[in-house]
C-alpha cells in the first residue's frame, strides 16, 4: 500500500482494521453529485442485491437508527419500525446528516459515526459470501464478510426491503 492510499483511509476502514475486519476497497467515479445506489453497484460491476445503502432515520421516541438494504430496494418504515421496537420512524433530513453521524451523504457508512446508534441490516445479506457499503466517503465501498462484520459493528438482521 502506498503512502498516499494511507492517508486516504476513513474511519470505517481503520476500525474495520482495528477489530481485524478484512475487507476489500472500491473506488467508482463522483461527478458533481454523489451518484445512486444503483449507479454505483453498476460501475462497480457488482450485483445491486449485495451492494447496500445506508440510511439514518429517527424514531417517534426521538431515537435515531441505521438501516442498510440493497441498493434495488426500498426501507419499509413500518417494518423498519418494528424491527427496533417503535410505533413509527422516518428518515432524518438530509441536512441533518453530517452533524449528526460524522459522513456526508452519499458517503455515510454504518461504521464509524459519531456516536453508536442502533443498527439492523436487511436480512438478505446473509445471502452472499460478501457485501458492500459506504466506506466513509463519496467515491468508496468496503466489501466485508457478513460473518466477520460483528466484529467491528453491533446489528441485527431483519426483513426490511420493501
Amino acid at each position: 500500500m502506498t503512502r498516499a492510499a494511507k492517508e486516504e483511509k476513513t474511519n470505517a476502514m481503520r476500525l474495520l482494521e482495528a477489530a481485524g475486519v478484512a475487507y476489500a476497497g472500491h473506488a467508482y467515479e463522483v461527478g458533481e453529485t454523489a451518484p445512486g445506489g444503483m449507479e454505483v453497484a453498476l460501475q462497480l460491476g457488482q450485483d445491486p442485491d449485495r451492494v447496500f445503502k445506508t440510511l439514518v432515520t429517527v424514531g417517534h421516541t426521538g431515537e435515531h437508527y441505521v438501516f442498510l438494504v440493497p441498493v434495488n430496494a426500498e426501507l419499509d418504515l413500518k417494518k423498519a419500525a418494528r424491527a427496533v421496537g417503535e410505533k413509527s420512524i422516518r428518515m432524518i433530513p438530509q441536512k441533518e446528516l453530517l452533524g449528526l453521524t460524522g459522513y456526508v451523504h452519499g458517503g455515510c457508512s454504518p461504521i464509524g459515526m459519531k456516536k453508536a446508534f442502533v443498527t439492523c441490516i436487511d436480512e438478505t445479506a446473509q445471502l452472499f459470501d460478501t457485501i458492500l457499503f459506504s466506506g466513509g466517503r463519496v467515491g468508496f465501498q468496503v466489501e466485508v464478510s457478513p460473518e466477520d462484520l460483528p466484529r467491528a459493528l453491533a446489528f441485527t438482521y431483519a426483513d426490511l426491503a420493501g
